[in-house]
């Protein structure tokens, strides 16, 4: 399996205060900011940040890990359903202005894992929101997960 590294998606309460506070924590600026939304590509540590704008905030919405391709997501999926763990596929969906490939796995707590790989940057936020209901970026961001 190719190098991956590990996403954290919070909820924020103020993207501003966040993007500045996190650009200025890693040392690097968003790779991606759109309206209700910002994420970091950041090296060291190796870690995809994602912040979507909540009436939320403060709170964990979705943990993964981006892997470099569906050939990873499909083994990723393959090595849980052995192992007894159940999974969502999603495939080419439009999530967080991206296409990708994915696939979910709940763990205790409800807490949701993403494996997913990114076929395309987009311009449409697609299942992500900057609030509560999807394609409402007026509404609090659950979508992703």
């Amino acid at each position: 399996m190719t190098p991956s590294r590990v996403q954290l998606a919070l909820n924020v309460s103020d993207l501003d205060e966040a993007v500045d506070f996190y650009t200025r924590l890693f040392a690097t600026e968003p790779r991606k900011r759109e309206p209700g939304y910002a994420n970091f590509a950041i090296a060291d540590p190796p870690l995809k940040l994602v912040l979507f704008q909540s009436k939320h905030g403060g709170t964990i919405n979705h943990l993964g890990v981006e892997v470099a391709n569906t050939d990873d997501v499909d083994a990723t999926q393959r090595r849980l359903n052995g192992e007894g763990v159940a999974t969502d596929e999603e495939r080419a969906t439009t999530c967080c202005y991206a296409v990708q490939d994915k696939v979910w796995a709940t763990a205790p707590d409800d807490l949701k894992w993403e494996v997913y790989t990114v076929l395309e940057d987009v311009k449409d936020a697609g299942e992500t929101c900057a609030d509560d209901s999807c394609g409402d970026p007026a509404a609090a961001s659950d979508c992703c997960a």
